[in-house]
């Protein structure tokens, strides 16, 4: 999608966000949080905290994820990326001296290199040219640290609930969406080291109890969405 067609949206995304994922119980906030939680758990399990961290959501949009930054790895410095201006103020004034919010045209990443210890692409990919894929992840390898690591979720094609509730969303209009495998390849020729897979979201909002049983599922390839960890 160009920057027209997301500022296009940037008014109702989250009203139609919420509406397009009516079936899996859950609100938008929902899925905005359990990645941020998500990385923030692995951190910690490789003895990081959110103490001087400097990261980076890329195609933040509205700047959903910025709150739970905040909640689940404190200390840490946010930097929200999009090609939506529109998107970008709508999150600059819900979320004022929370983030920065930087404007994309597109093309050239507008930071040096290393400048980020996270980097977080939640559901981007999937409105890019898969062309382009290897060019903008290589983008993404540049601005990371040199112990930065890169977290990539996406819908997973697999699911056919997550294919039905692609398809009838109004601002994935031009998606194509990536299986798990195909873009763990990309990142390895975009020079990334150590990527794992993870899949998530098995459970929809009336069987939550359940939820804790994902830790032993994350192998199987029919969760809702999957996440691609990589270091530089």
């Amino acid at each position: 999608m160009t920057e027209s067609e997301f500022d296009g949206f940037a008014d109702e995304y989250r009203a139609q966000h919420a509406a397009n994922i009516a079936l899996s119980g859950e609100s938008p906030d929902f899925f905005a949080e359990y990645k941020v939680a998500d990385i923030a758990a692995t951190l910690a399990a490789r003895g990081r905290s959110g103490a001087g961290l400097r990261i980076l959501d890329f195609g933040a949009g509205i700047g959903n994820s910025v709150p739970y930054f905040h909640k689940h790895l404190p200390g840490a410095r946010i930097t929200c990326l999009d090609v939506s201006g529109k998107c970008l103020a709508l999150g600059e004034a819900r979320f004022p001296g929370l983030a920065e919010f930087v404007l994309f045209d597109g093309r050239q990443l507008p930071f040096p290199d290393g400048t980020f210890d996270v980097i977080l692409c939640a559901c981007v990919l999937h409105h890019i040219d898969p062309a382009e894929h290897a060019t903008v992840l290589a983008g993404l390898h540049r601005l990371l640290s040199e112990r930065g690591q890169l977290f990539v979720f996406e819908h997973n094609p697999w699911n056919p609930l997550t294919v039905r509730a692609v398809n009838t969303c109004p601002f994935d209009v031009n998606a194509r969406l990536i299986s798990a495998p195909a873009l763990a390849a990309t990142l390895r020729r975009a020079g990334y080291g150590g990527v794992e897979r993870r899949f998530r979201i098995f459970f929809p909002g009336l069987l939550r109890r359940l939820r804790p049983l994902e830790r032993w599922l994350r192998w199987c390839p029919a969760g809702a969405q999957y996440c691609l960890m990589a270091r530089r």
